[in-house]
Order: structure tokens, then sequence, then C-alpha cells
């Protein structure tokens, strides 16, 4: 389905990210895993992707928050892989806490990486694929931008961030055959979460009664990735929680 493309998906070491681009390397795309603390998980992801799918992957090091980093960062892909038709904005990080005792820090991090990591990837590829005439931009928000979570104002404004950024990119560069979407996960089995047990009272708020797994949003990331004529919209994969 994605045979002879190339994905950059950016936190791809482990967690969803890591999932994002196993799931688009079975789809036949080469994948460029972008990571910025984990340099054997990034290693391990390229070698189990290389081994299985028999496509191309390469790990990369860089620090989505930097814009000049990010420039530098799309510009080797670009040399390695000669295009890049999918971008997956998954590097994301947490720093909660109640917002009457958050640091200025924290706050700022956090809208550092979420929020202006994902425009400085999608400044830096827009021109490729702009050339290339079309591509697809997947950026991960979370239910916490719909709906808001205690404790997380900082990563609930990011990612209510990368909503309103979605829907303006997606709004610029639909003339050009590149559409853009957000996928926003609700509770997902990750390392984050792995210390959470089934009776924990948040699985009651879940209409479905469990957490989702990775590999369920990687399945709406890749329907996103393969789409030609849906742009704009933010999918939820929380298992009903914010419907």
């Amino acid at each position: 389905m994605l045979k002879a493309k190339v994905s950059v998906v950016t936190g791809s070491s482990r967690g969803i990210g890591r999932a994002v681009a196993v799931k688009l390397a079975s789809l036949g795309s080469d994948v460029a895993v972008v990571y910025h603390g984990n340099s054997a998980k990034a290693e391990e992801t390229v070698r189990s992707i290389i081994e299985n799918y028999g496509v191309k992957a390469i790990a990369y090091k860089a620090d989505v928050s930097s814009y000049d980093e990010t420039k530098e960062l799309v510009k080797k892909i670009k040399e390695d892989f000669s295009r890049i038709d999918i971008l997956v904005n998954n590097a994301g990080i947490v720093k909660d806490g109640l917002i009457a005792m958050m640091s200025e820090q924290s706050f700022d991090s956090v809208i550092d990486t979420n929020l202006k990591g994902t425009f400085n990837m999608i400044r830096h590829v827009c021109p490729i694929m702009i050339r290339e005439k079309g591509g697809r931009i997947v950026n991960i928000s979370s239910v916490s931008a719909i709906i808001g979570n205690p404790g997380q104002a900082n990563y609930s404004a990011s990612k209510a961030g990368i909503i309103g950024l979605t829907k303006s990119a997606a709004k610029e560069l639909s003339v050009k055959n590149i559409t853009v979407n957000a996928v926003a996960p609700g509770f997902i089995r990750t390392d984050m979460t792995e210390n959470i047990g089934e009776d924990n009272p948040l699985i009651q708020m879940i209409p479905l009664k469990r957490f989702g797994e990775a590999e369920e949003v990687a399945e709406a990331v890749a329907f996103l990735a393969s789409s030609s004529y849906i742009t704009g919209e933010v999918l939820k994969v929380d298992g009903g929680i914010a419907m």
C-alpha cells in the first residue's frame, strides 16, 4: 500500500512512535526513525524493521524543539532517502503538575517539544512535499487537548495547539495535494502507563473498559497516511472517553 514511499516518524524509538514506524514499514514504506534520547532503542527499532519487512530504515538523533536542528535533520533525511512522502509528528514529553505550582520551565519545555517541534518538522518538510506535488502529514495530539486533564495544563495546551496547527496547515497545504490530519489517543498502554493496573479507576472512565494499544493508534495513523481525501480531521483513538 505504501511501497516506494518514505516516512519520517519522530519519537519513534519506543511506544506509539515505534508502533507507527513498524506499521508503516509493514505496508512497504521506508522509514526514518527519529529519536532524541535512547539510541539503543532506536537502533533496535531500525534492525527490527529491516529484518522483518526488508525496507530501508535509518535512525536519526535530533531535538525537534530546535528549529535549526530539525532543518539539518530534514536535509539529511532527504539526502539519504531522496524524498519524503509521509511525516508523522509523534515526539512529545510530559512534565505534569498542578498549574498553581507549575514552573515556567515545565510549561515552556512541553510547549517547545510538543507544539513547536511539530511546527518545526512541518515547516522544513512541507517545501519538499510541495516540490513532490503531494504528501501526508499526521500529527499526534491527545484527548487531553479536547477534554483537558488535571495536572496537565502544559501538555493539554500543547496538544490543543497541535489541533489548531493541523487545521491551519491543512487549509494552507491542500492546494498542493498535501493532507494534514491529527490522531488524538486516549489512555494507551505504553511505558508511561505500564504500572497502572486493570483495577485502576481510570479504566472505569473508558466506555470500552480498557486501555488502548500502541498498535491501535498506529492503525489510525496508517489509515490517514494512506488516504487522499481526508484532511483537517482529528481522529480520536480513545475507547470512547471523549465522545
